[in-house]
């Protein structure tokens, strides 16, 4: 995993470490998810396969969860999301 839980965490503020919580349990969805998929990938066996898949599903819906309640806290995060859309959206059309 490429975070960490902040080590420390008695400095930040109750809102903080939440915010820090919710993204260190993002991260280790978007691993999981990554490492299903890539397993999924690796094997020729279908059953294998689509229980690698379904999994890396469900680990998206966790991700979606953790996303969910990072967005009602963390407004600072929505509008950040807002300009890379409007970004994404100026680039490509």
């Amino acid at each position: 995993m490429l975070s960490q839980i902040p080590s420390k965490i008695e400095k930040l503020s109750k809102e903080k470490l939440d915010i820090e919580l919710l993204r260190v349990g993002m991260i280790a969805e978007l691993d999981a998810i990554s490492l299903y998929e890539q397993l999924a990938a690796s094997t020729d066996n279908n059953d294998l396969k689509r229980v690698f898949l379904d999994i890396a599903k469900e680990e998206k819906t966790h991700f979606g969860e953790f996303q969910a309640l990072l967005l009602k806290i963390d407004r600072e995060q929505v509008e950040e999301i807002e300009k890379g859309r409007h970004e994404v959206e100026e680039l490509i059309t």
